[in-house]
C-alpha cells in the first residue's frame, strides 16, 4: 500500500525521496496503475471520503472526530456486527437487530473494488436489509488487505472464504452523493454519504 502512506504522509515515508516512474515519453504506453492507487481515485470521483489509519488508536480517534463534525450521537448509530461492536467498544455501542430509527450505520465491508471506486456489502454486514433501508449515512470500517481489482474477484473471493454457507445479499454501493441520484446515470442504484475508515494491514 506504498501510494497510500505516500499520499497520507505515513510515518516512515517521510523522508523518502519521490519515484522516478512519472518521467516517462509521451508515446510510451500507460503503465497500468496499483489497485491501491486506482481504488483511492474512482473512490473518491464518487464522492466517498475516507481517512486512511496506521493503527485501531487512529480509527477510533477518526471515528470520533467523524461524529463530531456531523453532530451524530452514538445513540443514532446502528451496528449490526457484535465484533465489530466489540472493537469499538469505548463508545459504548448498542448491538442491533436492523436499523429502523437510526440515522447511522457503523459496518465492515467485504471489499472495496478499485475499478470503480465502490464497496461490496454481503449479509455478513448488512444481514437482509435492502440498502434503501439503511440509514443515509454509513462509516465502513475496512483494511487494506480488502483492496481488489474488480468485482469478479470479488465474487470468487466471497465463495472460496464461505465455502461452507456462501452469503447472500451481496450487493455494492458505488455512489456516495445524495445529489447523485437524479443523475440518469446512476437511476436505479442508491447513493449513501459514506466514510471509510481504512486500516493499514499489509
Amino acid at each position: 500500500m506504498n501510494f497510500l502512506k505516500r499520499l497520507f504522509g505515513s510515518k516512515d515515508n517521510k523522508n523518502k525521496k519521490p519515484s522516478v516512474a512519472d518521467e516517462r515519453g509521451q508515446f510510451m504506453p500507460e503503465v497500468p496503475l496499483p489497485t491501491d492507487e486506482k481504488f483511492t481515485i474512482n473512490f473518491k470521483k464518487n464522492g466517498g471520503k475516507f481517512l486512511y489509519c496506521e493503527s485501531m488508536e487512529e480509527v477510533l480517534e477518526c471515528f470520533q472526530k467523524i461524529l463530531a463534525e456531523n453532530s451524530w450521537s452514538t445513540k443514532e448509530v446502528c451496528c449490526l456486527d457484535a465484533s465489530l461492536i466489540n472493537h469499538f467498544k469505548t463508545f459504548q455501542l448498542e448491538g442491533r437487530k436492523n436499523c429502523f430509527g437510526t440515522n447511522l450505520l457503523l459496518t465492515r465491508c467485504e471489499n472495496l473494488v478499485a475499478d470503480n471506486g465502490s464497496l461490496m456489502f454481503s449479509s455478513n454486514q448488512i444481514k437482509e436489509s435492502k440498502l434503501h433501508d439503511l440509514p443515509d449515512n454509513f462509516i465502513v470500517f475496512a483494511t487494506t488487505s480488502q483492496l481488489i481489482d474488480n468485482l469478479g474477484e470479488g465474487l470468487h473471493g466471497i465463495k472460496s472464504k464461505n465455502k461452507a454457507q456462501i452469503p447472500t445479499n451481496i450487493t455494492t454501493i458505488k455512489h456516495f452523493n445524495r445529489q447523485e441520484e437524479k443523475d440518469f446515470l446512476s437511476y436505479g442504484s442508491t447513493s449513501k454519504n459514506l466514510y471509510l475508515l481504512l486500516l493499514e494491514d499489509l
